[in-house]
């Protein structure tokens, strides 16, 4: 299979990465990331520990590791429109919290907006671009005030 895109050229800002790193447990960093991204519109309908899981299945002897799956229900909606329905492969939008140290959280999300559009699940329009605009400016927020 070939991609339709080289993964070796892909700037960050391409994908829409976004991270930063809180100093605090990972406990009170998933509480906060969980708060701040419902402050900023998001819904949370999705959560779980991959951590917890190969640690538990695999003996993976991993870091903490946690995934808050958000959503913005208006964006979401205009996203399924705008892509008939092909949006929902990537639903929801991970935000992840990983410990990069005791006490040293790395909050780190990617844009599946702009990922659908790289790959082709979404059309590159002037309407797309309106919801990666809008999603990525709710985005901005949540991190500033992460």
């Amino acid at each position: 299979m070939e991609l339709p895109i080289d993964p070796s050229q892909i700037d960050p800002d391409d994908i829409g990465a976004t991270q930063t790193t809180l100093e605090m447990d990972h406990e009170e960093a998933i509480e906060h990331v969980r708060e701040v991204f419902t402050d900023a519109g998001f819904g949370v309908p999705v959560e779980f520990s991959p951590s917890e899981l190969l640690n538990e299945k695999v003996d993976a002897d991993r870091d903490p590791y946690y995934v808050l799956g958000a959503c913005n229900p208006a964006v979401a909606d205009r996203a399924l429109e705008a892509t008939d329905g092909k949006m929902g492969g990537l639903f929801p939008c991970n935000v992840v919290v990983r410990e990069e140290e005791p006490g040293r959280q790395l909050v780190y999300h990617v844009s599946i907006m702009r990922i659908a559009r790289l790959v082709g699940m979404a059309p590159d329009d002037d309407e797309m671009a309106d919801i990666i605009a809008d999603t990525g400016e709710i985005v901005d927020d949540a991190f500033e005030a992460l």
